[in-house]
């Protein structure tokens, strides 16, 4: 199975290395030179491991993590020239998989991006595919919503919503948070394109609508048991 990766540094030579490394393990590679390029890629690309250096220009490295762990548990490799304890501990917290310290063999990179991928499709592969909620149907790998066996059309922005929702069911989700992890801290929208989105979510699933409760005052949660 092919897979692909979005492979983020500021040293173009370094990435020219480690792409030629990954191409050759029949990687598809996805290449940015900082943070914001590296989010506009992962927004258009669908990849299946980060590869990412924490000193860039423009974005950092944590500042990256942090975003992409609020909308994805997608596999993160983290690259330094520093090996201090410290940095270590702040990635793992921010939700990285891998920590590996410059200098570093493409080889060996290569090599423990395969098992972290190995080890991830262990543990996607025990993971229900099949969301189930009443009449409500959710198929992860398909991307596809049915009501009592009636697909439902939805855009891309109220599955990713939906999907949102229910990753973090039983919680509270304000609508800024909402935002930021759906739409992106630099979307320039208000907070009333969560409420548009929700309301037409809420009518396309019809009697399933009732498992998104409005929390007055707060914002919104995903409640299994309605």
């Amino acid at each position: 199975m092919k897979r692909s990766i979005l492979l983020v540094d500021d040293d173009m030579l370094m990435r020219e290395f480690i792409t030629d490394y990954f191409k050759k393990e029949q990687w598809d590679v996805h290449e940015a030179e900082n943070g914001r390029v590296a989010l506009e890629l992962f927004e258009r690309f669908t990849v299946d491991l980060v590869v990412l250096d924490i000193m860039m220009p423009e974005m950092d490295g944590w500042s990256v993590c942090r975003r992409i762990r609020e909308k994805s548990d997608v596999p993160i490799i983290m690259i330094t020239a520093r090996a201090e304890d410290d940095d270590q501990l702040m990635g793992f917290e921010l939700g990285a998989d891998e920590y590996v310290t410059k200098p570093l063999s493409p080889r060996v990179l290569v090599a423990r991006a395969t098992a972290l991928m190995k080890r991830t499709e262990r543990t996607v592969g025990r993971e229900a595919e099949m969301l189930q909620y009443g009449d409500l149907s959710v198929n992860r790998e398909a991307h596809t919503v049915t009501v009592a066996g009636q697909l439902v059309n939805l855009t891309p922005k109220e599955y990713d919503l939906l999907l949102f929702m229910i990753k973090h069911e039983g919680k509270v989700l304000a609508r800024e948070y909402i935002l930021n992890a759906v739409w992106g801290y630099d979307y320039l929208g208000d907070l009333r394109t969560v409420d548009t989105h929700v309301k037409k979510l809420r009518a396309k699933l019809g009697d399933a609508g009732k498992y998104i409760a409005t929390v007055i005052r707060s914002g919104y949660r995903f409640e299994s048991e309605a």
